[in-house]
């Protein structure tokens, strides 16, 4: 039996298949043997180190703050990002050279330089050009640099899934009439939503995650930094590292599954309902559609 995407497959290589998962789940277990081992040697799994996160304190003081300036950063940057991404996007689609040119040269131009470098340059400006207090200007410089490093990378991602449309879509809508600006609006940008979204929700996981390169190198309180001030009093520098680690799969884990969620309600919306009209409807409708012709 085949399917569209590949060859079904056979005993050998259903055989093959269990084969390497035994293989791989085995050498898992050793890997983390080998590393519960390590700790255990070094004596970094005592309870001593880990109490910390069990008390109120840890988290009131150190984690929670850390956690909602990560979140506050990636939530705006996010805003802001998402419909300057879309904007740029589907510019570059445009008939008009003068719009489409500028747009692709700031896309690429954006696009090509590293996020943290982008965060670097927007903090140096803000301290010598804007009035932005001294304890704000590292949350500007991070939304700064991650809204047009993924604003510019989004845009890709738009143009991307609007030109991986059929192209019958687009004829079809100027053949009843409709301007490229209906056509874009109505139809194309619609459709396109559902195909763009896998890489959309990736590219909002590594907003997320960036939000930590603020905290290394500008001094931006978010939860990378909470961790390192918590280690330093609690002496529990890996142990700190594990729950920030587990706490950032638990954040970008949400938002995977809630955009799992939300493609497969727009999916579920998309289709037809399957009713069928009973003879006397049909004639009804089809009465109703010449009426209105006249």
């Amino acid at each position: 039996m085949t399917s569209v995407l590949y060859d079904a497959p056979g005993p050998r290589a259903k055989r093959r298949n269990v084969l390497l998962s035994v293989v791989f789940f085995v050498l898992l277990a050793l890997i983390l043997w080998w590393i519960w081992t390590a700790m255990d040697d070094k004596n970094q799994l005592k309870w001593d180190l880990w109490e910390p996160f069990t008390t109120a304190d840890a988290w009131r003081t150190y984690l929670w703050p850390g956690l909602l300036g990560t979140l506050k950063a990636a939530a705006l940057s996010m805003v802001i990002a998402l419909p300057l991404g879309a904007v740029f996007g589907i510019a570059r689609l445009s008939d008009h050279r003068w719009v489409r040119v500028p747009a692709g040269a700031v896309v690429e131009f954006f696009r090509s330089i590293p996020v943290l470098l982008l965060m670097l340059f927007a903090n140096e400006l803000y301290s010598r050009s804007a009035g932005i207090a001294s304890e704000d200007r590292p949350f500007y410089a991070v939304v700064t640099g991650l809204v047009l490093y993924n604003a510019s990378v989004l845009a890709e991602v738009v143009r991307a899934g609007i030109l991986a449309l059929p192209r019958g879509q687009t004829e079809a809508a100027y053949a009843i009439g409709l301007r490229k600006g209906q056509t874009m609006g109505s139809i194309l940008l619609p459709q396109a939503v559902t195909v763009m979204l896998p890489a959309i929700v990736g590219q909002l996981v590594v907003i997320v995650k960036d939000t930590a390169l603020g905290g290394v190198m500008i001094g931006y309180q978010e939860l990378l930094t909470a961790r390192s001030t918590l280690a330093a009093n609690y002496a529990n520098v890996i142990q700190s590292f594990i729950v920030v680690a587990v706490i950032f799969i638990i954040v970008n884990f949400a938002i995977t599954s809630f955009a799992s969620w939300l493609e497969g309600r727009l999916r579920r919306a998309k289709k037809s309902t399957g009713a069928v009209l009973a003879p006397d409807d049909a004639s009804i409708a089809g009465t109703a559609g010449t009426g209105a012709n006249f």
